[in-house]
């Protein structure tokens, strides 16, 4: 099963909730804005994806800008600071099994199938 973390109202993330929609596999919709991400779930996640905390990170939003930018924090601060305000999150990711991938471009879906 396929999973997609998505935000409707971000134009990245419906390119990539149509990706899916073209494959014939089963799949799930998690609007993680409105059904938060346990810590658990984030680390898991960031886990399947091989990356840093802080490579999940919206660098350039200004939640980051004016509250974290150019301090020196741990990944699990990164972490909290995700939990805490989820629109810094990286968009869409899709997970099948153990991998994940931020589908940006939408086309590095086809990475995980």
């Amino acid at each position: 099963m396929i999973t997609i973390y998505h935000n409707p109202r971000c134009t990245k993330s419906r390119e990539g909730l149509c990706e899916i929609e073209t494959l014939n596999e089963p799949f799930q919709i998690r609007k993680y804005l409105e059904e938060p991400f346990t810590k658990e779930e984030l680390i898991s996640v960031i886990n399947k994806l091989g990356i840093t905390p802080l490579e999940l990170v919206r660098t350039k939003e200004n939640i980051w800008i004016e509250n974290y930018k150019g301090k020196n924090l741990t990944d699990n601060e990164i972490i909290d600071a995700l939990l805490l305000h989820p629109k810094l999150i990286e968009r869409p990711i899709v997970v099948k099994n153990n991998k994940a991938v931020i589908a940006r471009p939408k086309e590095v879906i086809n990475k995980i199938l």
